[in-house]
């Protein structure tokens, strides 16, 4: 009798690159806020990759995160905006 043996190799399925590409770019979103007009593309892109990326069950927290601070990231550069013009007027 000849012994055999089985190997399994079993593949990592918790991979999200959206999700992870999401927070990525909403971090680069929040701290480059101070560029003109990078913020804008990398804050619209973080809330679109998050939400493409909320579709896969692993790593939602990652796509969430995105899109929080993608919207973060917005809201700041808008508010910024407010304050140069409010500035401006004086």
């Amino acid at each position: 009798m000849q012994d055999t043996q089985l190997i399994i190799i079993e593949k990592n399925i918790d991979a999200n690159g959206l999700a992870v590409t999401a927070m990525i770019l909403g971090i680069l979103g929040v701290v480059l806020n101070i560029v003109p007009f990078l913020p804008y593309a990398l804050s619209v892109l973080a809330i679109i990759f998050g939400a493409i990326g909320l579709a896969n069950p692993a790593k939602k927290g990652m796509a969430m995160s995105g899109i929080i601070l993608g919207v973060v990231g917005m809201g700041m550069k808008f508010l910024f905006w407010i304050l140069v013009g409010a500035l401006g007027s004086l």
